[in-house]
């Protein structure tokens, strides 16, 4: 499930991708095979972390299993 982070809060990619252009045409990320298409990742501080992207927009997008 992909969540998006912003301080301490974590918001539905649904709340914050259905106005951005780079999302699909249903209003999520553009999540493909395991990876984010609209963004990059980052690494991750621990092994126990979820892994995490940083999308074209500047918002941080945990993908948690």
């Amino acid at each position: 499930m992909l969540v998006i982070l912003m301080n301490d809060q974590i918001f539905a990619p649904q709340q914050v991708c259905q106005s951005c252009l780079l999302a699909d045409g249903s209003g999520q990320p553009r999540w493909r095979q395991g990876k984010l298409h609209c963004g990059h990742a980052i690494r991750k501080l621990t092994e126990h972390q979820p892994d995490q992207y940083e999308c074209l927009m500047g918002f941080r997008v945990a993908n948690i299993e």
